[in-house]
């Protein structure tokens, strides 16, 4: 399965205050989403996801725990950005000098949140690296100003995704946030994006980076198509997206996590 990345403008402050503090106090949801204006239907997706990270273990993975419902918790209150494949994650196994941007987890959560943290997508349905806030201006100032760093940024974010991660920093700089990635809180289904698979609020996702990923999936099929001399159209009129349903995960408790938040 490939991966659908997502970004997330955030602070430290709000991290603390919009999950861990509330898994200590889930009444002050009320508050926090009246605050933002989050109508009945995703205050009670909210409750949903803090009444499962009261669940985690200190020997699960953070990523696969309360860094993703992080994410999935932002998405309920602000806008957030989706890149298919484009992990900066994945960028730090080709090019380890641009983890100088991130931020270690350890230093955000509260020691006694005792799971493993990597600061990685680990693997689906995941987070992964924090970029602060100054990290995040620095980033968008060294991609203007040093040619390597806009050529390996560039060269990465590939297809015009560029464009959407640069988007995702430019907001965050602009609120004096930071971003938090992560993976498969959004699923979009390139076929029909009205049909796509959506963890947080899909209205609070930027769409251009969903287009992108219609676009290429629709040049890949025309291409297949005439490769075969298939008439136009026969794949993409009979294909269809296969999102993985989190009934299939292998893990136990993604099972429940997904079952008891949205049936």
């Amino acid at each position: 399965m490939g991966y659908d990345i997502s970004y997330h403008p955030i602070n430290e402050t709000e991290i603390r205050e919009w999950y861990f503090d509330v898994l200590n106090d889930p009444e002050l949801i009320s508050g926090i989403t009246d605050r933002y204006q989050v109508d009945d239907f995703y205050k009670e997706k909210y409750q949903e996801v803090i009444n499962i990270g009261l669940g985690t273990n200190s020997d699960d993975s953070f990523e696969r725990s309360h860094g993703y419902y992080i994410a999935v918790v932002q998405g309920f209150l602000r806008k957030y950005y989706y890149t298919r494949g484009s992990a900066f994650s994945f960028l730090l196994e080709e090019r380890p000098h641009f983890e100088k941007y991130t931020k270690d987890f350890k230093t955000i959560a509260p020691d006694s949140v005792g799971t493993v943290i990597s600061n990685r997508i680990v693997q689906n349905y995941s987070s992964g690296v924090f970029i602060p806030a100054g990290q995040v201006v620095q980033l968008l100032a060294d991609y203007e100003n040093d040619p390597s760093v806009k050529a390996d940024l560039d060269a990465f974010f590939s297809d015009g995704r560029i464009k959407v991660f640069l988007k995702a920093l430019e907001d965050a700089k602009q609120q004096g946030l930071g971003l938090l990635e992560a993976t498969e809180v959004v699923e979009p289904n390139p076929l029909n994006l009205n049909d796509s698979a959506c963890y947080s609020n899909l209205f609070n996702c930027d769409q251009e980076g969903a287009y992108l990923f219609k676009a290429a999936a629709m040049a890949q099929m025309k291409a297949i198509e005439e490769q075969n001399n298939l008439q136009p159209g026969e794949i993409s009129n009979n294909a269809e997206r296969v999102v993985m349903n989190h009934e299939e995960v292998k893990e136990q408790e993604k099972k429940g996590f997904w079952k008891k938040l949205f049936g």
